[in-house]
C-alpha cells in the first residue's frame, strides 16, 4: 500500500525561533496520526503547515491526490489547494466558531461545502444535510437553527459533518475536544471513532490530552521546542515510553 500523505523534512521558523524542524513521517490510508505535547511545543505549527494554512520554509508534502498521483501540496497553486481542501482534505478547527458560518444555518454550513464542489440541486443538498446531521447525532428539526443557538458540543458536531459531508480521504484537527466538558468531549470521541473507522479515514490529530490520541491515534508523535522526540504505535509509546519528556507526559497524566 502506498502511502497517502509524504511528510519530509518540514521545518517552520519565526526569525530566531524553531516553530517546528526536520519533521518526517507517512501516513498510510485508514492511519490516524496523533501529535502531543506541550503548548509550545510545534505541533499546531505543524498541523498548520501540512494543512497548507502556513507556508514552510523547508520540507515537503506529498498527497496521493486521485486524479493526479502524489503531489506536493507546498509548491501546489493556490486555487489548486483550496480546492483540495474543499474535497480530499478537511480541518476541525478546536474552535466551532473558527469552521463555521455563525450567521447561516446549520442545513446551510453543511450544504455551503456540496456547492462549493459543485452541488446546486437544493433537494438533494437538503438531504444530504439532513443525512449528516443525523450522523453527528443533532435532531434533523434543527436544520434550520443557527450554529450560534447550539451548545459548544453541537457546534463542534455540526462542524464535523460539514468537514466530512463531500467524503474527504484526510481530515486535520486541531485540538478537537478541548475546551468541552468532560462529559460532552467522551460523546464527541466516541462519535468521531465511529466516522473514522467507518469512512476509513486518515486523520492527523493535535492534542495535549493523552486520552484523545490513546482512543483515537493507530500511532503518535510526541514534540518538544520543535523536534518530534519520539514517534510509534499509540500504545507502545504510551505505555512503555522511552524519551524522558515522554515519560514526564505519561506520569503527570497518572499523577492527575
Amino acid at each position: 500500500m502506498s502511502p497517502l500523505l509524504q511528510v519530509a523534512g518540514i521545518e517552520k521558523r519565526y526569525g530566531a525561533r524553531i516553530g517546528c524542524t526536520d519533521v518526517s513521517f507517512d501516513l498510510y490510508p485508514g492511519e490516524v496520526m496523533g501529535i502531543v505535547g506541550e503548548s509550545g511545543s510545534g505541533k499546531s505549527t505543524l498541523l498548520n503547515c501540512l494543512a497548507g494554512h502556513l507556508a514552510p520554509d523547508a520540507g515537503r508534502v506529498i498527497f496521493d491526490t486521485r486524479h493526479m498521483g502524489p503531489v506536493d501540496t507546498v509548491t501546489m497553486s493556490e486555487p489548486e489547494r483550496r480546492m483540495l481542501s474543499r474535497t480530499d482534505w478537511a480541518f476541525v478547527h478546536q474552535h466551532a466558531r473558527d469552521g463555521l458560518r455563525m450567521s447561516v444555518s446549520a442545513g446551510g454550513n453543511i450544504g455551503e461545502r456540496l456547492m462549493a464542489v459543485g452541488d446546486r440541486h437544493y433537494g438533494r443538498i437538503r438531504a444530504a444535510a439532513l443525512d449528516w446531521l443525523d450522523r453527528v447525532e443533532i435532531d434533523g428539526a434543527r436544520i434550520d437553527d443557527r450554529p450560534s443557538a447550539f451548545s459548544g458540543g453541537m457546534q463542534q458536531r455540526l462542524q464535523i459533518a460539514r468537514n466530512l459531508v463531500t467524503g474527504p480521504r484526510l481530515v486535520f484537527m486541531d485540538e478537537p475536544t478541548g475546551g468541552l466538558d468532560v462529559s460532552v468531549q467522551a460523546r464527541l470521541l466516541d462519535l468521531l471513532r465511529g466516522l473514522v473507522r467507518r469512512m476509513g479515514l486518515s486523520a492527523i490529530i493535535v492534542t495535549h490530552d493523552l486520552a484523545v490520541v490513546r482512543l483515537l491515534a493507530d500511532r503518535l508523535m510526541v514534540m518538544k521546542d520543535g523536534r518530534v522526540v519520539e514517534s510509534g504505535l499509540t500504545d507502545q509509546v504510551l505505555d512503555d515510553p522511552q524519551h524522558g519528556y515522554t515519560q514526564l507526559l505519561v506520569s503527570s497524566v497518572l499523577q492527575v
